[in-house]
């Protein structure tokens, strides 16, 4: 398994602050605890705080400066990807694309250039599928826009979009099922990522519906499963 770690995240006051005055000593502990622990990478997500690009790779460069973890690059806005993308010492993680043609033109010719990896969130523009088969189609669309642009099988990664069990029931047995599908779309199959926590979102037992989700994920025969929380 590889583990993202997503601690460095603008949602977080601790993390506004420290942007906001440059205070790189919070960004560098956070870094490190997560590279202690076995992260795999180090994501970096501005949210909110800043429009500006600058500060952005601000970010990813006192990471850099405090760990040799690979940086996941987590924005929505192509141009801060592509930025990011030249300040990266190691092959990073793109986190993320959807299916959205339009992002899969400017975003997957990136990730070939510069040798990274890349997450496709399998939605677009209609939001989030709530269903197996829809999941599976915008994954396969992902997939097959990456492989004839030239990125290879090893570097992309499917998510199938984790929805938090306390509303939507059924939603543990749609994803684990989607997942089981994505293992047809090749040989290898593709790797696999899920925000792990996020099926026990509101949830009081979060840590042990956490656990059993895990082992079932893990059941679903997959290639490389991803976990980020």
């Amino acid at each position: 398994m590889i583990f993202v770690g997503e601690r460095i995240n603008g949602g977080f006051k601790d993390i506004q602050r420290a942007v906001k005055e440059k205070d790189k000593s919070v960004i560098q502990r956070w870094a490190k605890v997560q590279s202690e622990a076995g992260a795999d990478y180090i994501d970096v997500n501005i949210g909110a705080i800043s429009n500006k690009v600058d500060d952005f790779i601000w970010m990813i460069e006192t990471v850099q400066e405090a760990v040799d973890t690979p940086i996941s690059i987590d924005s929505n806005k192509p141009a801060f990807i592509e930025k990011a993308l030249k300040v990266c010492k190691h092959p990073p993680l793109i986190n993320s694309t959807t299916a959205d043609k339009e992002k899969l033109d400017y975003i997957i010719p990136l990730a070939v250039e510069y040798n990274a990896s890349l997450i496709g969130l399998c939605m677009d523009k209609k939001g989030s599928p709530q269903d197996v088969s829809r999941r599976v189609e915008l994954g396969a669309t992902i997939f097959g826009e990456a492989i004839e642009k030239g990125l290879s099988e090893d570097k992309i990664f499917l998510d199938p979009v984790t929805m938090p069990l306390k509303f939507l029931q059924e939603q543990a047995s749609n994803l684990i099922e989607a997942v089981r599908q994505f293992t047809l779309l090749s040989s290898p199959p593709p790797h696999i990522i899920v925000g792990l926590s996020n099926i026990s979102s509101k949830a009081k037992e979060m840590r042990l519906i956490n656990r059993i989700f895990l082992v079932m994920c893990i059941g679903a025969p997959s290639s490389t499963l991803l976990l980020t929380s």
